[in-house]
């Protein structure tokens, strides 16, 4: 799962806010604004800023196969509990960056970025913090301000929470598209679950306002075993840092 995450990311993000992002940063430095039309840098996008709006306000009217469909990815994200894994970013320019993933519900997710990026995007439940170790700067906003909230809170529904989309399933693929139904959250997200040999999320897609996609890969994913809470925390740039497993 996990993003932007959920890479989750996703657990799907990707993710995706089109809410102001306030930037905690050290001192003031000088330096030339970037041209308008300079993409973000690579860890945010999918992650925070302004996300491409769904066309339809409402979703689709669900038969009865596709609201199964819906329940039984609720079901698996409801099902999760502690989670880790590694995960690959692949932005609009086909950039990769790798990494690890942890999560544990409800709400806390860390995705570590590998060398030489240095970036670090986590959330304690609460607040969600994009951070550049090299810059020693971060972009903070509120978790209940992206998509990752519908699909790590303590009891997942997505019936009830999300507007659907999008609803594909073949022999052994689902694909799901989504956005919360609160106005305060409209990023959106597609997810990928293999259904072969068990229901497993794969990867997780984001589209921004340019209509550009970040998509995050996950694999190698561990369930079940206890994650310590501390590396959930967001410590403080230029600190010591507490770097997990």
């Amino acid at each position: 799962m996990f993003a932007k995450a959920i890479v989750l990311t996703s657990l799907a993000g990707a993710f995706l806010s089109g809410a102001a992002i306030a930037q905690q940063a050290p001192a003031p430095q000088p330096a030339t604004p970037p041209a308008a039309s300079q993409p973000s840098k690579p860890p945010v996008d999918g992650w925070a800023g302004e996300v491409a709006p769904v066309k339809s306000t409402d979703g689709l009217t669900l038969d009865e196969n596709q609201s199964k469909v819906v329940k039984i990815v609720s079901d698996y994200f409801s099902a999760l509990n502690d989670m880790k894994g590694n995960f690959v970013q692949i932005g609009a320019d086909n950039k990769r960056m790798r990494g690890k993933f942890f999560v544990k519900r409800p709400g806390r997710f860390r995705f570590d970025y590998s060398r030489p990026s240095r970036q670090i995007i986590v959330s304690d439940g609460v607040n969600m913090a994009i951070q550049d170790l090299d810059l020693n700067n971060e972009d903070r906003l509120k978790l209940d301000d992206t998509p990752f909230r519908m699909l790590l809170r303590k009891d997942v529904d997505l019936l009830r929470d999300a507007k659907i989309y999008e609803v594909q399933q073949s022999e052994d693929q689902i694909v799901l598209g989504l956005q919360d139904k609160s106005p305060d959250t409209p990023g959106r997200i597609r997810l990928y679950l293999a259904t072969k040999p068990t229901l497993e999320l794969k990867e997780w897609v984001t589209t921004d306002a340019q209509g550009l996609d970040t998509r995050v890969e996950v694999s190698a994913l561990v369930k079940g075993e206890d994650i310590d809470a501390k590396i959930f925390k967001i410590q403080q740039l230029g600190a010591h840092r507490t770097t997990p497993n």
